[in-house]
């Protein structure tokens, strides 16, 4: 998956810094739990936390923590969105209500489901034309469910979806959840698209992340990290402690005074044993900068549009979702074929590519139709790569058509 021709799901180009960084802090094995047991790295992670959350537009109550990855970063801010919203009777008569979109990744109804709701719970609202959720439908279910004797208390918006890159209208959910619903918690699943607003040519695109209460941000996506390296930011900092500080005996030494100058991590998340896992992303920030960064994310959606550019002058080919955040969906669509016959055949030219060592570009599903979908975040491909993989993957599509004759 880090091959630069690798497209599908989201890749991960680590860059060698991340695989120092990480044997280095797997050789010292620190406890992160504590600051006690590791004050040097938590003083990173508490200024890293402080610094992104600054980026992310959030304010100076802001904290959070690093975790594995999006599914414990969505997992833990579901977890005090529900303590925060709805307090201690979450469980009263199955009333909570949490919406996502259509596209909203599967893993925030997962750790929904973890936490002990039901999908019943759960509001799968349409999406727009753009894939991204349709605020009048969501505004439709929450007054619905409100006068059906419902608490809606969490909306999930999407910066970033794994299908076409769409970024949910992040200001107009605020204001619905601030104003007209007041007591909903705006959660965003930045897993992907948060790391944009490092870029330097379209952070603009990520505006309004800073209007979330919480927000899940994974480096080992789009900041080149290797695995296990995401964070959750949050608001209000101290809403952590509330939902997951426990006291026991014997950590009674490993004392934290709770104001934030002197962690114990274990007391903002789930985990209690963990590694250190801000370090390598620090080292990795200082070694390439923030120029150098910004770079490398500008650079991914240059090759979607490069790849987009190729294919619409290319015949018998479909733009389904045009290229956004360095995501692109499209078709081989040659005239009279039925739309299975099509399915069928983008298909089996996605294994053919992979096949003849061209490149991974694989299927997903859009409006019902199997799609070809490239991710490209690679800083390692250039642009004239990219048009020779296009011109590959049109050789092998008529190659494709001409067996279906």
């Amino acid at each position: 998956m880090d091959h630069p021709h690798f497209f599908g799901f989201i890749p991960y180009p680590a860059t060698p810094v991340s695989f120092v960084g990480d044997m280095i802090t797997s050789a010292a094995n620190t406890h992160a739990g504590s600051w006690l047991q590791s004050s040097g790295p938590s003083t990173i992670e508490r200024s890293l936390i402080s610094w992104l959350a600054t980026v992310a537009g959030l304010p100076n109550t802001a904290g959070g923590l690093f975790l594995s990855g999006g599914s414990m970063a969505n997992l833990t801010a579901i977890m005090l969105a529900r303590d925060s919203k709805l307090g201690s009777t979450w469980q009263e008569k199955a009333r909570g209500v949490a919406y996502v979109s259509d596209q909203t990744h599967s893993l925030v109804a997962k750790g929904l489901r973890i936490l002990g709701f039901e999908n019943i719970q759960i509001r799968k609202v349409k999406s727009d034309n753009h894939f991204r959720l349709d605020v009048d439908a969501l505004e439709k279910e929450i007054l619905s469910d409100r006068a059906n004797g419902l608490r809606p208390f969490l909306i999930v918006a999407s910066c970033g979806t794994t299908n076409t890159g769409s970024i949910d209208p992040l200001h107009a959910l605020a204001k619905l959840a601030r104003t007209q619903f007041p007591n909903l918690w705006l959660h965003v699943d930045g897993a992907y698209g948060a790391s944009v607003a490092l870029s330097k040519g379209y952070k603009h695109l990520v505006d309004g992340l800073g209007e979330a209460d919480s927000i899940s941000w994974d480096a080992h996506k789009w900041l080149f990290q290797t695995y296990g390296c995401g964070m959750v930011l949050v608001r209000d900092g101290n809403l952590l402690r509330q939902s997951f500080a426990t006291e026991a005996e014997y950590v009674r030494d490993a004392v934290d005074s709770g104001q934030g100058d002197s962690p114990n991590y274990w007391n903002y998340g789930p985990e209690l044993t963990r590694p250190a896992r801000a370090m390598k992303l620090w080292l990795t920030l200082q070694v390439f900068g923030l120029d150098g960064f910004g770079a490398m994310i500008d650079h991914g959606f240059v090759l979607a549009e490069t790849a987009e550019t190729e294919l619409k002058k290319l015949p018998d080919w479909t733009i389904l979702s045009k290229a956004n955040m360095a995501i692109l969906n499209f078709r081989f669509e040659p005239k009279e074929r039925s739309e299975e016959e099509l399915d069928v055949m983008n298909m089996a030219i996605s294994q053919q590519l992979i096949l003849k060592n061209v490149a991974a570009i694989l299927t997903t599903k859009l409006l019902g139709k199997v799609v070809l979908r490239i991710c490209s975040i690679s800083p390692s491909l250039s642009k004239e790569a990219m048009r020779h993989i296009i011109a590959r993957l049109d050789t092998v599509a008529r190659e494709r058509e001409g067996a279906y004759l």
